[in-house]
């Protein structure tokens, strides 16, 4: 019988791996893996190197340093293992503008060797998947931006693969298709797929990813500092029935005035940490605070990612790509 504590196999696996462009060092030191199974954010500002480390672990570019396992696969020397069970969904991916979407998987269904029969009957599978079956013998150049984003995810789909690589996947979709696809991230990861997702929209993010990679200036961020920027001091959001007796309140029990703010929304008040929050919204409701809502101001992703961003030391003449 097997161990239902044990940890799961990972699906990537990252060690020292660096790659520069002439002068400019867009990755200089990525290490971090992403257990099968699991969904995991790849976190950073623009020019942080995400897209070169992306690149390189579906296995076009080759690191200049260190090494990568995809499923226990090297990209440099296995590329077509590595892409037999690697889905890939850059950015934009591009579409045939005079093919339709079923014409356009099947296609892509027998690149990967899928007979034509099963490949007919995965595109299908997908095409409902993605919600583009109303579409789905209609030529790519009528697609919405939305609707082009959903056939590259169902292209990147087409041969079941363990491993997913998504590039800003709900870029252009609408609220209902960001839910769904939250919702098939999810259960492939059920299901065993390991998926790396690199995306700003933090809030969005934390909804469906278990952990997250924080990447600056071509680092990825150490266990230690992502430990440091998630305790560091965080701002609260506190909505009362009455505001003004709220704010008065605030400095009578202790709260230092200079970690009151207000944005609008509500009351804000830095705190250390979840036990320091508790106590004070303790406070509050023992002193007759009717409260309507007591929550952090961000999401931990965007409070840990804002908070290393502040950590970070100037950045090496050459720059990042």
């Amino acid at each position: 019988m097997s161990d239902p504590s044990a940890v799961p196999p990972a699906g990537i696996v990252v060690r020292g791996v660096a790659r520069s462009f002439g002068d400019v060092h867009a990755v200089r030191s990525a290490d971090f893996e992403v257990p099968a199974g699991s969904v995991t954010g790849l976190i950073g500002p623009n020019g942080s190197g995400k897209t070169t480390l992306m690149l390189m672990l579906a296995s076009l570019l080759r690191p200049d340093a260190g090494e990568i396992r995809i499923a226990g696969y090297d990209p440099v020397t296995q590329p077509a293992a590595v892409r037999s069970i690697m889905g890939w969904m850059p950015d934009i991916l591009g579409s045939w503008a005079s093919l339709s979407p079923r014409t356009a998987l099947e296609i892509t269904g027998r690149m990967y060797g899928i007979g034509t029969d099963a490949t007919r009957q995965r595109a299908a599978e997908l095409i409902g998947l993605v919600g583009l079956a109303a579409l789905a013998d209609q030529p790519a150049r009528v697609l919405s931006r939305g609707q082009k984003q959903r056939l590259s995810l169902a292209r990147a789909l087409v041969h079941n693969p363990r491993v997913l690589l998504l590039d800003e996947p709900a870029s252009g979709l609408d609220p209902a298709a960001r839910a769904d696809l939250r919702t098939l991230l999810r259960r492939l990861a059920d299901e065993g797929t390991a998926i790396l997702v690199s995306s700003h929209v933090l809030a969005e993010l934390e909804e469906m990813a278990d952990a997250a990679v924080y990447m600056s200036a071509g680092v990825t961020a150490s266990r230690d500092a992502i430990s440091r920027a998630a305790t560091a001091p965080r701002q609260w959001r506190i909505r009362a029935l009455d505001a003004a007796r709220l704010t008065a309140l605030l400095p009578q029990i202790g709260v230092d005035p200079g970690r009151i703010a207000a944005d609008g929304r509500g009351v804000l008040v830095s705190v250390s940490g979840e036990a320091d929050a508790a106590a004070l919204l303790r406070a509050l409701v023992t002193a007759g605070i009717e409260i309507s809502s007591f929550a952090p101001a961000v999401g931990e992703f965007e409070h840990t990612f804002l908070d290393l961003t502040r950590e970070q030391p100037p950045q090496p003449k050459g720059g990042v790509a």
